[in-house]
């Protein structure tokens, strides 16, 4: 059965970061396209950043690039989103996503077949 698990998720201050988790289980991450993407309230849900399978290209939101770092380790079937100088606007449910294909648009959310549960990032003073 294929499931994936996030953690990592809290309340921090603007400025401070959160590292991210997300734990594959009943598949290898090495040869699937991870993204992570994100939901305020009110708002639609946002692609935030992307891995290829083999961690070979990466992509990110104009919105968190320089700040968002994904990486994925296969051995632990893993993957991660190391967040760092987080604002307000960070605020949002943070969801890890796979695709069983080639993503064409990989921050497009209908490429994604199966999805995390979500982990709380609140971003505040």
């Amino acid at each position: 059965q294929v499931q994936l698990v996030e953690s990592g998720g809290g309340l921090v201050q603007p400025g401070g970061s959160l590292r991210l988790s997300c734990e594959a289980f009943g598949f290898t991450f090495s040869i699937y396209d991870i993204a992570w993407f994100r939901q305020a309230p009110g708002k639609e849900r946002e692609g935030v950043s992307y891995v290829m399978g083999n961690d070979y290209l990466k992509v990110y939101a104009d919105s968190v690039r320089g700040r968002f770092t994904i990486s994925a380790d296969i051995a632990k079937n893993r993957a991660y989103l190391q967040m760092n100088s987080l604002t307000p606007e960070d605020t949002a449910e943070y969801y890890c996503a796979v695709a069983l294909s080639p993503a064409k648009q990989p921050l497009e959310s209908s490429e994604y077949l199966f999805w995390g549960q979500g982990t709380q990032v609140t971003v505040s003073s």
